[in-house]
This record gives structure tokens, sequence and C-alpha cells, in this order.
């Protein structure tokens, strides 16, 4: 059978063994006579990339699926593999070079392990043809040196309803190569598929004497191809989201043993679970790494399919009972997807905040009222640049509710038409309903009057600019204030916090690993900066920028000479450096 964890990334069937929606008793089973348990929309899985040394490189074996109507993976090139059957079980003293207890340790598994290897081994042999095992000497086995009456029987041996690898190893007295693959990933189907995986993949390099053979069945072709080759766009060669991940992360090795090499060397394998979502490419699968990943996990966890890998202009969001989203029209290279404004409340009275109303849009403001659950009894600004305050006027005339914030000590590039009707003060507490409560955090660095709110019953802050996602915010002298950004996003760490709701972007997980990043981002800015200084001091600030930024592209440096200048006066604040009439150097 053709890589099931593939094909269930796409929610695609696999082949003949894989009928029942039982796991087998041989993964994680107490007894081996146990009877088998039932584990609805889970199967266990195994999956092999068969590496080998081509002319121009490694190169990975691919096997096309057959095309089906009920496949949706129908065509794409997988790697060989398919589910756990009843005979991985009885293979265990057929092995050589690995026992049960070593690979249920590799795969942190109480017991079975050994079956997902000897899953692989024999769907390799089915698929594929490859057989990985020794003679009696302690050799490989060469098929390539076997008669076709030989090779012709191995197959049909192997063959669903054949009488199975057991009976190769005793009529040949071979004995299985466990210790020739080695594990290097686990990856779960997403939630909400019709068909679900648990799946192991591991890296074998192409037993020496031996060609590959597609079956015709569960594969219809195969190819061998370099990873980058078959990642190109321009190859046409169809691939699942697993397959198209798992060549990425081997593309970069110079040949097939040190892929194995590697793979060996790794430990503490944490499991991949792709999440489904909708957007304007239709359903796609999201992966960990993917910004909207961690939001699809909380506001999607069974994978019904309502959440968006997209921030879609003026759609409604519910991010838990008391907040809801709506993002602003306004994306571009300064803003990202767009500024997001939040609805916080709800309780018994249905009230509702708006925390940054966004820009001067009537379209936004009518969607920020249509997606309201309740009236709007209070507007909030985290600061008063134009993306995030200028529609406060509008919507407190659609509403009548006060506008509460901070007035920024420069007026330089700020929203002139904001005025609060109520001063915020740092630590202050703003009660929304009887289960919703904002604290007032004043965080200044982008803007003098920046403001984070923070929803202390879901310990989730508001950031405003303060930490955005995917990229770090301009720090603009004078209203901003390198030295002061650094302080304000220490203290945030000293917050009991779980979730960041930044001004732009999705909802961000793990707060403290988003702040640290921040502030190492910084440091090493400031080091080059420093370096720079050194080399080239005395200098002024447009010779500095190309080499201080040789990681931003060039038409970015006008904005990224704000910074440049901002990190320059915390310098000159810390005592490092000093200017002089444009000119900058080392104290």
């Amino acid at each position: 059978m053709t890589e099931p964890h593939s094909g269930a990334l796409s929610g695609a069937p696999t082949g003949a063994t894989s009928g029942a929606d039982t796991a087998p008793t041989s993964a994680f089973r107490t007894d081996a006579a146990a009877a088998p348990v039932r584990r609805p929309l889970l199967r266990f899985a195994a999956s092999v990339l068969v590496v080998r040394d081509g002319a121009e490189g490694m190169e990975v074996l691919l096997m096309r699926r057959p095309e089906r109507a009920d496949d949706r993976s129908s065509g794409a090139y997988v790697f060989p593999g398919g589910t756990l059957d009843a005979q991985d079980a009885a293979l265990h003293g057929l092995c050589a070079g690995l026992d049960d207890r070593a690979a249920s340790e590799r795969l942190r598994v109480p017991q079975g392990g050994l079956d997902f290897y000897l899953c692989a081994v024999r769907e390799c042999c089915e698929e594929a043809g490859l057989l990985f095992a020794y003679e009696s000497d302690g050799s490989p086995v060469a098929l390539d040196a076997y008669d076709a009456g030989r090779r012709a029987w191995l197959r049909e041996a192997v063959r669903y309803g054949g009488p199975g690898l057991a009976q190769v190893c005793e009529q040949w007295g071979v004995r299985l190569a466990v210790d020739r693959l080695a594990y290097c990933s686990h990856w779960l189907t997403p939630p909400g598929l019709p068909k679900r995986f648990d799946t192991r993949f591991f890296v074998a390099v192409l037993p020496p004497g031996q060609t590959a053979m597609h079956d015709g069945t569960e594969a219809v072709d195969h190819r061998w191809l370099r990873p980058a080759d078959a990642l190109h766009p321009e190859r046409g060669v169809k691939l699942v989201p697993v397959t198209r991940r798992m060549l990425a992360s081997v593309a970069h090795f110079p040949n097939a043993q040190a892929c194995f090499d590697h793979a060996m060397r790794l430990r503490d394998i944490a499991q991949i679970m792709p999440r489904v979502a909708r957007g304007p490419r239709g359903q796609q699968s999201i992966m960990p790494d993917d910004p909207p990943y961690a939001e699809i996990a909380r506001i999607d966890p069974d994978g019904k399919g309502h959440a968006s890998y997209t921030l879609e202009p003026g759609a409604a969001v519910r991010l838990s009972e008391r907040i809801w989203r709506v993002t602003a029209d306004n994306g571009n290279v300064m803003t990202g997807p767009g500024t997001n404004t939040y609805l916080v409340g709800g309780g018994e009275r249905n009230e509702w905040a708006v925390i940054d109303p966004g820009p001067d849009d009537e379209a936004h403001i009518q969607a920020v009222l249509a997606a309201a659950p309740g009236p709007i009894r209070w507007i909030l600004a985290t600061h008063t640049h134009m993306d995030h305050s200028p529609g406060a006027i509008r919507l407190r005339a659609a509403t009548g509710a006060p506008v509460f914030g901070r007035v920024a000590s420069e007026p330089y590039r700020q929203d002139a038409t904001f005025a609060p009707d109520r001063i915020l003060e740092h630590g202050e507490r703003l009660t929304l309903t009887a289960d919703a409560t904002l604290r007032v955090l004043h965080t200044p660095g982008h803007a003098s009057n920046h403001l984070c709110f923070l929803l202390e019953q879901e310990k989730l802050l508001f950031t405003g600019d303060h930490v955005m996602q995917g990229s770090s915010v301009v720090i603009n002298p004078p209203d901003g204030d390198m030295r002061a950004y650094l302080a304000s996003l220490s203290a945030l760490l000293d917050e009991d916090l779980e979730w960041l709701a930044p001004g732009h972007g999705f909802l961000m997980p793990r707060p403290r690993d988003a702040i640290r990043l921040l502030v190492r981002h910084r440091q090493h800015r400031e080091a080059k900066v420093l370096n720079a200084l050194r080399e080239l001091g005395p200098v002024q600030i447009e010779a500095m920028l190309p080499r201080v930024y040789d990681d931003v592209q060039p038409r970015m440096h006008p904005v990224a000479q704000r910074s440049l200048l901002a990190h320059l006066l915390k310098l000159q604040a810390d005592g490092v450096a000093q200017e002089a009439e444009g000119v900058w150097r080392t104290v």
C-alpha cells in the first residue's frame, strides 16, 4: 500500500489491509494474544524514505498512487508505506540488529515499536520490490542476483493474502534487516478527516544489488528524484503535504549515507500534527510552524473546518466566549495582513469593549458594528498610529461609547484626531463583566503612549504593535524609544501569560518564547550596530545602514534607518556611542 499517512493528510484512503478503523494489537499492546483494541478513525502506519546516490546527488524513491475517484491523493507521488498488519507482530523473531525493547524505546512507546519497523520493511517489499534482509552469512540480500523465478515468487509471497515475509525468511534462510532503517519523523493526521493515521517515518539506504520495481496495483509508477527536483514546480510532481515537507527536510544532504546517519542520531522526535483549515485556496493542511496553526487548534480543536488560515478583512472570528476579532482591509508592507480590531466582553449584560477601532474606514467600522454580539460600551486604543486609532471617531459617533487611551508625547505621525475621554494609567483594571477584566499595561517603546491590555481570565494579552506576529516592529524616534521598548518587553516576562493577541496577525501561543525572541533579535541587531561603529566609525548613519541591515531588502532600508537611529540613541544613552554633526562613533 502506498504511504497511508501522506494520503491521510488529504483524506485519502489506503489500500487493502487498512479496511477497519481498528488499531492493530501489535502496536502498544500489553499482551501479544490480546484482542484488538478499537481506536476509531486512527490507524498506526509506517513509511520509508528510501535514498540512494545518483549522478547529481542524493535521490529519493517516490511511488505514484493509482488514479481513484475516492482518493483525494489520486496520482500523487508518495513514499512506500502502509498500515500495520497482524503479521508484523509475528515477525519479531526473524529480525536482525534490533529487538522490540530497543525499537519501542526509540519510538517512545511502551511496547510494539518493532512493529513499525517491520511494517516499513514489509511495505517496501510489497510496493517497491525491495527486501531489507541479511543472508545467513550476514551479507545484505542482493535480489538482483536472484533468478527471475525467485524474485517473482517474492512478489507474490508478500502480496496481500500471500504467505507473507515469515514464509520468505523461512524458505530462503534470511533475517529482516530492521537495523537498516533509521527512525526520523512522527506524523499524526489532522482531526476532522474521515481517516486518521499515526505514522512513523524512516530513512533507509537502497540495499546494494537491488532495483526498485512498482507493483502496478498500489503503485503504478516510480521515480528516483533529487528532493529539490521533486519539489520544483516546473517538474509537475504531485505531492501531498507531508511528502513535500519530508522532502524539504532532507534536501540539503549531500549523499544517502549522510541522510541516514543524521536520522540515526536523532532523539526526542516530536509528533507533528497538521490542522485542516479553509481559505481562498480551499481546504489546506496547516503545519505547526505556520502562523495560523495555534489559533486554529484553539478555535477548532476537533477539525470541524470553520477556522481560516487567512485573516479575511471584515470577517468576524470568534476566538473565545469573550473575544471576537475583525481585521481591517488595510494590509500592506507595514501592517501585514491588516489591523486587528478586537471585541471583548459578553457576560449577563452582553456588553462589549473594542480594542483598537482601526483606521478611518467606514466599511471596517460597519464590519465591527455588525460583529458586535451586543452594545459597545467602551473604545480602547493601544496607541495612536494611523492604522489603530482613527476609527474611534466613527465608532464613538455610532455607539456613544467613551474612548480610553493615552496621548503620545510627540505628535509626528500620530492620529491628531484622538481625544480620549479618559487617560488610562498603568496597572488599573477595567471591569467589563463579572468574568472579563482588562488590566492596563503601559508599554512604551514602539510609541510613548503604547498600552497592552491583559484579559486576566484567559491570561491573554492584547499587544497592539508591542509584539507582532512574524516580524519585529519599527522603533521610530523621537516618539519611539529602543531603550524603553526593551524594558517594556522585559517587564512582560514577569506576567502570567498564555496567549498573545497582536494588532497584526493570528493569536500567538507561548508568549515568553515570543518575547524572548524579540529581545534576542534586538540584542543581535545592537551587536551589529556596535560592530559597524567600530569598523566604520566615525561614520554617518547612511553608511552604516547596509552593513547593519544586510538581511533586509533594500526597499525597506528607509524604514530600517528609523530603527537604526533608535539603536544608536539607546547606545548613546548607555554611554557607549556618541554623535556630533550627524557622525557617530564609539566612546
